[in-house]
Formats: C-alpha cells, structure tokens, sequence
C-alpha cells in the first residue's frame, strides 16, 4: 500500500486568529463537506485530492491529509471523532485528528467512491460508488455487505433512522434497504438522481438532473415536490431538526426548502459557480458550503446571508492574457485539474508547464497511477493531440483522467498552439 504522506499541520497558535467566514486551501473545486457532532470541526474533499480538517470559528486549516489517488468525493463525521474519506480511487480511509496516516483503510469498490453515510448508532459506514454497487461497512471490522441492484453508477447513499438504507443512482431509482442489506422498495423517477437526504421521521429527498427535489415516504410514495430549475441539483443536506431541506446547485445557489408546505423560503447566491458540497452545524444555526470557488463558506441559516464579508469575484482567470484564442477557449474544459504555471496551488491533475518534451507520468510529487508510470511516452504537440484524437483512456489505459475527446482537427491544432505558448516557462501571451 502507498505510504501515507502528511501535507501539513497548522501551527495551534493560528486558533487565536479572527472567525473566517471563508476558508481557502483546496487547489480544485470542493466536493464534499462533514461537520463534527460537536460543531467545531469541519471536513472537506477536494478535486485536489486532499482532505482538509478545519476550525470552523477561525478558519484555521488544521491538517491538510494526501493519501487518495484522486478527488475527494465524500466524506463523513463519525461519532468517535474519527471521520472518513471516499475518493475517486475506490477507497474508504479512516482518520484520527492529528495522526499521519489512515487509521484503516476499506477497499473493495471497483469505481469511484461517490457518497458516504454513518448509520444512526455509529457502528457502519455506508458508501456508494460507481461500480453500480452500494457497500454497509462494520467500523467495528468485518466484510462490507455489498448491495447490488442499481444500473449504472450509484451516487448517494442515507441512512433511515431505524438502519434501514437508501441509495440513489444515474439510472434515475432510489432503492430502500433493510439494515442488513436486503431490497425492501424501488421508486424510479423521471431523471439521473445526484443527491440524498433523510430526515428524522424517515422523509426521503431525492433530486438530480431535472433540478427538482423530490419528497418521498419510507415506501417510495411521491409526497411532494420542489422544482428549482434550471441547473441540476448535485447537493441536499436537511437541517437538525429536520424542518427544512438545503439544495446545491451546479448553477451557484443554495435554496432552503421548508418541508411543511415544499416551497423555497430563500436563496443563498454565492459567486456563481457550483455548489458541490452542504453541511449544517448542529445547532442549525449555519450552514457550510463547498464549490467550484475552491473555498469553504459559512452562512446564516435563518436568513441566508453570508458570515462575514462575501468575497464575489471569481478566481483569478489564468487565460485573459489569451483572450479571443481559439485554443484557449478549448482549453477551458481543463482548467478545473490543470495549471500552466508551477507556481500555481495544486489541481486534480498535475502542471501542464514545460509539458512538451516531458516524458508522462514526471512532474515530481504528484502521485500518478501505476499504469502511466510503466508507459514509454513524451509529451509533443503530436502525442497531445492523439490523446484528445482517442481518449484518453484508450492512449493512457489505467489514467484517471476523465474521458474526453476533440472531434475537430482544427480545435486540436488551436489547443496545441495555445499550450506551446501558455506552458512555457515565462508566457507572455499572444503575440
């Protein structure tokens, strides 16, 4: 097994700096978010593949942790203070606040792990992936229970208050469990479904693609719906006590949904990106948020406002220098994993700098796959562009890099033109 490397812990003094209402240290998107029983501790995932503890009233990273092989797709809050970690790689880590390395490590999956759920006594960890399977984990050690049934990649995983299960999948059915792992109901609805979640008297919101959110009783009946349109729904978190239902969009928003009468009481809006991640502080009096800001944000639950200043512009654009270039527009599917500077913070995927010339799998400390490393390529104009003629998972098989092909000769050359400029080491734009 790899060797579990240890990014960094903050120094305990940065505890006495002022409340942060903004938390940044993820170099991609924030996928996932947990808070800890007690409310002071917040866990994230990022596109970067780190996890990143934090002190919630101060905004202190507290630990940053590398040990998955790619983005950090969920993680959980367990009772014992430990948390856990689900990452694109198919594994399942467990941490301790504080210590280096995985306290265990839960393999099994055979796709990415996309959704995490603690059952209500603490004693299993729930996951569910896209190998078309759910997994029930005893924490206490033993085999996972796998649950098979879904078509296609599952992607939300709640547990029901008594420990029976729910998941959710891209073939658009929310199938209910017994404890144990047995098919109790299948509720199939009009879209690919993203997102869970399960309140105290065993309500079930269901919503993805088609940006509505869906009320469902424990025996899969419709009860009632909420349509938020337009941009998917990718996120559902429902408070504490178990009044209202907060939806994530992949168009920037939060909507909070009262669940008596199933309409939206307010919006937060944010910078306008994706909002890939929810979480509530116990008390409900805040909620947390992750997204495509690469940051880690705080509001008021009661009214929807920000904590603190609400900081609106967008990262910093790396391709204004190119603006009208063709290959630069092509080049915008990328800029979420990679950079053209090494200077800049850590992505998904390794620094395109210097790329042309490089051997694959060689720009020090990013951990690529076994299979790329054993490959006998160099990156030119004319193997780049063979990569997006193909795919990349015919051209590198093994790569963890998402499938994605130029049909267009012309946008292949532009691409290529623009990466010989923007990557080398001192660009100075268009000429």
């Amino acid at each position: 097994m790899r060797v579990t490397r240890f990014v960094g812990v903050i120094a305990a003094l940065l505890l006495a700096l002022p409340a942060a209402a903004q938390m940044r240290g993820h170099g991609g998107p924030v996928r996932a978010l947990a808070i800890t029983g007690d409310g002071r501790l917040a866990v994230s995932g990022g596109f970067d593949q780190a996890a990143i503890v934090w002190g919630l009233d101060t905004g202190a990273a507290l630990s940053v942790l590398r040990f998955h092989d790619g983005a950090v797709n969920a993680v959980a809050a367990l009772p014992d203070g430990r948390f856990a970690s689900g990452s694109e790689d198919g594994r399942i880590a467990l941490w301790r606040l504080g210590q280096a390395e995985p306290e265990r490590v839960l393999e099994g999956h055979a796709g990415p792990v996309a959704g995490l759920a603690v059952s209500p006594d603490g004693a299993a960890l729930a996951s569910a992936a896209w190998d078309g399977t759910a997994r029930i984990w005893p924490l206490a050690g033993g085999p996972a229970r796998i649950l098979e049934g879904h078509k296609g990649n599952v992607n939300a995983v709640a547990f029901l208050p008594d420990g029976g299960l729910v998941t959710a999948g891209a073939d658009a059915s929310v199938r209910i469990w017994t404890g144990d792992g047995q098919p109790v109901t299948l509720a199939t609805l009009p879209s690919p479904l993203s997102a869970l979640a399960v309140t105290a008297d065993s309500e079930i919101a269901a919503a993805g693609a088609d940006a509505t959110v869906r009320f469902l009783g424990r025996d899969g009946s419709e009860r009632g719906q909420v349509e938020l349109g337009p941009a998917p729904v990718i996120a559902l978190a429902p408070s504490p006590d178990g009044t209202r239902i907060a939806a994530a969009s992949a168009g920037g928003t939060v909507a909070m949904i009262a669940r008596a009468d199933r309409k939206v009481l307010f919006n937060l809006v944010g910078p306008g990106l994706p909002v890939w991640s929810v979480a509530w502080r116990p008390d409900g009096s805040e909620l947390v948020t992750g997204g495509g800001d690469r940051l880690v944000r705080r509001w008021n639950a009661s009214n929807g406002e920000p904590i603190g200043p609400l900081a609106m512009p967008r990262p910093a654009d790396a391709l204004a220098a190119f603006h009208g270039e063709r290959g630069a527009e092509v080049f915008r599917a990328c800029v979420a994993c990679h950079t053209l500077t090494p200077d800049e913070p850590p992505r998904a995927g390794p620094t395109l700098a210097g790329i042309f010339g490089r051997r694959i799998a060689a720009v020090p400390g990013y951990r690529y796959s076994e299979a790329l490393r054993g490959m006998d390529i160099v990156w030119t104009p004319e193997t780049v562009a063979r990569l997006f003629e193909v795919g990349p998972a015919r051209y590198t098989p093994g790569t963890r890099m998402p499938e994605q092909t130029i049909n267009s000769a012309e946008d292949r050359d532009a691409l290529m033109r623009f990466l010989a400029k923007a990557t080398q080491p001192h660009p100075t734009g268009p000429n």
